[in-house]
């Protein structure tokens, strides 16, 4: 799941260097409304909620923002009614590719979405065609330098973790979504802040693609994150080793 064939690699990368703000904050406030609108406002009693608020953190989210959009969730405040929707397909190479949504309009939502496909070479699916291939799991990366290998893989026993891994850009710490956020918190005890977490898809299996099809892969994945109403994407393939991706 770690290292090179990771898309996440990617995407922690470019989320380091993010300008557009904006956006990202947007995305976590609909999390946050969708979350506390289908389990309540508690995130101790609310565990979509807790991953939810760890977005937030992740993007510095302004604490009042925070409360508003938990207050439009549970109804204290009037806002946008959001809908989770997931859309599955195909990449270059025959990936498997699930995104996961909240939209106020889902017949805009999934023509947009289809066309994306298309348009990078890719086709959108029937529902389940390929999410069977994931299983969701809490992942949480450590940032570089807390620990070394040995003192990560006792902590990772301590605290309850299925796995800790080293990655590039530190350790990738994996736990079952039941499990996520007392993982978190007894990693906060500790004194270490995670860089994210979050409980996203992980592949079974992955697909190993050369150059041409693993840049083509990641053009298709970009431009559905891209997406106001995409908040979380997952696929199955593994990028050949050396990869840069093109500007």
């Amino acid at each position: 799941m770690s290292g090179h064939s990771h898309w996440a690699t990617i995407k922690h990368k470019k989320a380091a260097t993010d300008a557009k703000k904006g956006k990202a904050f947007s995305k976590v406030v609909k999390l946050i409304m969708a979350a506390a609108k289908r389990g309540g406002g508690d995130p101790k009693m609310n565990l979509k909620l807790a991953y939810a608020l760890e977005e937030g953190r992740a993007c510095n989210l302004p604490k009042d923002t925070v409360e508003k959009a938990i207050k439009k969730g549970t109804g204290e405040l009037e806002g946008v009614n959001y809908e989770e929707v997931t859309y599955e397909g195909y990449g270059p190479g025959g990936i498997a590719i699930v995104a996961d949504a909240l939209t106020d309009n889902i017949h805009r939502t999934v023509s947009e979405i289809r066309k994306i496909f298309e348009s990078k070479g890719g086709k959108m699916g029937d529902r389940n065609c390929v999410a069977f291939m994931f299983d969701k799991k809490g992942v949480i990366l450590i940032p570089k330098g807390t620990l070394n290998d040995d003192k990560a893989m006792e902590l990772g026993l301590e605290i309850g973790a299925e796995d800790v891994q080293p990655v590039e850009e530190g350790y990738e710490v994996t736990c079952s979504p039941a499990d996520f956020a007392t993982v978190v918190n007894a990693l906060k005890a500790k004194k270490i802040e995670p860089v994210t977490a979050g409980i996203p898809r992980i592949a079974k299996d992955r697909i190993d693609l050369d150059f041409d099809k693993a840049q083509k892969a990641v053009n298709l994945m970009e431009a559905l994150e891209e997406h106001d109403d995409v908040n979380e994407i997952a696929s199955n393939f593994n990028l050949p080793r050396g990869f840069v991706p093109a500007e």
